[in-house]
């Protein structure tokens, strides 16, 4: 992430003397006039000009006037235009406001303005003014439109709440739990090739896929069972059963919602059990707050970065050795928990 330098202009006196020093002092020192105004965010014409002055008559010869036009002049919004337009979109979508566009994109951004005030503004002039209010460009996060706002605040603030203190008093841990399908030509990563050409990347022409199922603690411990059918009550059980053959605690596991977890037979299962092991459900289309979904991600990124597999066997060899891998950065794996919409569950010091 590039730092961000604040505008020279905005500077004092004081601080800004103390950078057309330092700026001579590297001119002096070899460093180039282009290199310079990179470092301090300055124009390369003002480095050049400080510079001339000072060798034609020392420091005493030094513009101190500030050149530049003053911040805010010439801009196409007024200050009370560019407030309107960022109280539309903070907190609210573009459909909101009869924009057709999923996100706050620079031409979502763009038609607002000109729907608001009948200003073409270049796409490039937008992505300024973005910048400038502290609006960077990220990847979306996925939220299921049939998420219920009332369920998850109640996930949120009393029932996992509620789990975490029961497992703290009987001395169990809480495993979150989720299932992750993975094919043999999903690679994520890059290559680097000339100027005008791309990599190539030698894929199966009949690609298999394996699947698995896994759970993570907040301390960082990682459990896990490969599958190649689809997830069924079952398979689920299998799992199950080693889950809790290989704790040492009782296990409070956390799943989603899906039949092969709701069974019937899973219930049955678990009867009897409860010593052991209980089991509770998140909230509908709440998958951002499972931990166990950034172990997915993760293992999406990285499960065949070593070889793209040729069959499943090989397939089920790189999940389970990345997997592995894994098990052993306890730290990497707790990480997760600092996910904002994760943190709820984090472990307490």
């Amino acid at each position: 992430m590039a730092i961000q330098l604040p505008d020279a202009r905005e500077l004092s006196d004081e601080a800004l003397e103390a950078i057309r020093l330092r700026v001579l002092r590297g001119r002096e020192l070899g460093l180039s006039e282009s290199r310079l105004a990179k470092i301090f965010g300055l124009a390369r014409e003002t480095v050049c000009r400080w510079w001339s002055a000072y060798r034609a008559g020392g420091v005493e010869a030094i513009p101190h006037e500030r050149t530049g036009r003053p911040i805010g002049s010439g801009r196409t919004l007024d200050d009370s235009q560019a407030a309107q337009i960022q109280a539309k979109i903070k907190d609210h979508c573009p459909g909101t406001w009869g924009i057709a566009s999923p996100l706050w994109t620079r031409r979502a951004v763009r038609d607002l303005i000109r729907n608001e005030f009948g200003i073409d503004m270049p796409i490039r002039t937008v992505g300024e003014y973005l910048k400038r209010w502290g609006y960077t460009p990220k990847k979306a996060r996925r939220k299921a439109k049939q998420q219920d706002p009332e369920e998850l605040r109640e996930w949120l603030e009393n029932i996992y709440p509620a789990i975490a203190e029961v497992a703290t008093k009987e001395g169990g841990e809480i495993h979150w739990c989720d299932e992750k399908g993975v094919g043999a030509n999903e690679f994520s990563g890059r290559g680097y090739a000339p100027i005008g050409q791309t990599p190539e990347l030698e894929v199966a022409a009949h690609p298999c896929q394996m699947n698995v199922v896994s759970t993570i603690t907040n301390e960082g411990k990682v459990r896990f069972m490969t599958y190649g059918a689809t997830m069924t009550a079952t398979i689920f059980i299998a799992f199950l059963g080693q889950l809790v053959q290989e704790a040492h605690k009782k296990i409070f596991l956390i799943v989603d919602q899906l039949p092969a977890h709701t069974s019937a037979a899973v219930e049955e299962w678990l009867r009897g059990r409860e010593d052991r092991i209980e089991m509770f459900y998140l909230p509908p289309h709440s998958p951002e707050r499972n931990p166990d979904e950034y172990l997915n991600n993760d293992i999406h990124n990285g499960v065949n970065t070593a070889n793209l597999p040729n069959n499943q066997s090989e397939l089920r060899a790189n999940i389970q050795c990345f997997l592995q891998r894994l098990a052993k950065l306890p730290e990497h794996v707790a990480n997760y928990f600092k996910n904002s919409f994760i943190s709820y569950a984090a472990a307490t010091v």
